[in-house]
């Protein structure tokens, strides 16, 4: 497995790191840590700096990124990688983890590097904060689960007993990329006694005002919500016996309302530790920019840490959209 990790020394960045020992990671992986260092807040060069480093390229657009790599920003980005690194090493013995640093626009680079790399997983924090303080409200974990092609955890917390057991909530749809947490939850490796609870959310249809005095569309409506419940409460059997394969201690739920809500709801009401869930992945770079997803708007509300899991499409396939 190979799992980019986004760390810019922030509280939230260090909470993703704790919060990889409650993620039920394989004993072995190849894990990168990234760190940015944003690139507007580098301090221009001095006349001196510009002649002597102009020496070194061949083209005037080559300047700006041959004095970047002289950057103290630079610099501070590559320590805070390897600090990062060190202590990944100490939690997972048996990894293997590189560090990055590079300067530019945090979320542009993450997403840059996980193309160029392909991870199975990005992990970053929740919130980061920019170069005054300022917390930044979600801004940069928002586009990396957005923009980028593959599956995102959004981490969230401090791990207090990293052997408790952990309580999971699986939200459920039916389709390939739910099937797909289904999946991931079931192949990871969970401390003993650890609970998973499988949510499929229902939104019955409501009859118009006209609707409800013409007998015949009464009847539709209600067939079509019965025919709907019937078809949840088989997506959530479905999911229950792949996952009582696992060691998991599993139960299931259908509910009703808005999926986005209910599930960081349930979330709550469980103390869930995280929410899996699926959404469909990219087939071109445009895909990319589309606002407003289910997934984004639980990794955006939920309490606990979200991971959302991607089934990457063909071009040209538009039958999960």
């Amino acid at each position: 497995m190979k799992i980019l990790i986004a760390y810019d020394g922030s509280d939230c960045a260090e909470a993703a790191l704790d919060d990889l020992q409650r993620a039920g990671l394989p004993r072995k992986a190849e894990a990168l840590v990234v760190s940015v260092a944003e690139a507007w807040m580098l301090p221009p060069p001095s006349a001196y700096e510009i002649v002597v480093q102009a020496r070194e390229v061949h083209v005037p657009a080559d300047l700006k990124r041959v004095y970047a790599q002289h950057s103290p920003a630079l610099t501070e980005a590559q320590v805070l990688a390897k600090s990062a690194a060190d202590r990944l090493r100490a939690n997972f013995p048996e990894w293997k983890v590189s560090a990055f640093g590079t300067l530019g626009s945090p979320a542009s680079e993450l997403v840059a590097k996980a193309d160029e790399w392909l991870p199975d997983l990005i992990v970053v924090g929740s919130h980061g904060r920019s170069t005054f303080g300022r917390l930044v409200l979600g801004s940069v974990s928002q586009r990396v689960l957005t923009e980028s092609q593959g599956s995102v955890r959004i981490a969230r917390g401090r791990v207090e007993e990293p052997d408790a057991p952990v309580r999971i909530v699986i939200g459920i749809d039916g389709s390939p990329a739910s099937e797909t947490a289904v999946r991931a939850v079931a192949s990871r490796s969970w401390p003993p006694k650890s609970e998973v609870l499988v949510v499929a959310v229902s939104d019955p249809l409501t009859p118009t005002l006209i609707g409800r005095v013409i007998p015949m569309v009464g009847r539709a409506v209600d067939e079509s919500n019965r025919a709907d419940s019937a078809w949840l409460h088989q997506i959530l059997s479905n999911a229950e016996q792949e996952l009582q394969t696992t060691d998991l201690k599993v139960s299931k739920e259908l509910r009703e309302g808005e999926p986005k809500r209910v599930l960081v709801d349930v979330a709550e009401e469980w103390r869930a530790d995280s929410i899996f869930m699926g959404s469909v992945g990219f087939s071109n770079r445009l895909e990319r920019f589309v606002l407003g997803s289910v997934s984004a708007a639980v990794a955006a509300r939920a309490h606990c840490s979200v991971e959302v899991t991607r089934v990457l499409k063909a071009p040209g396939d538009t039958k999960n959209e």
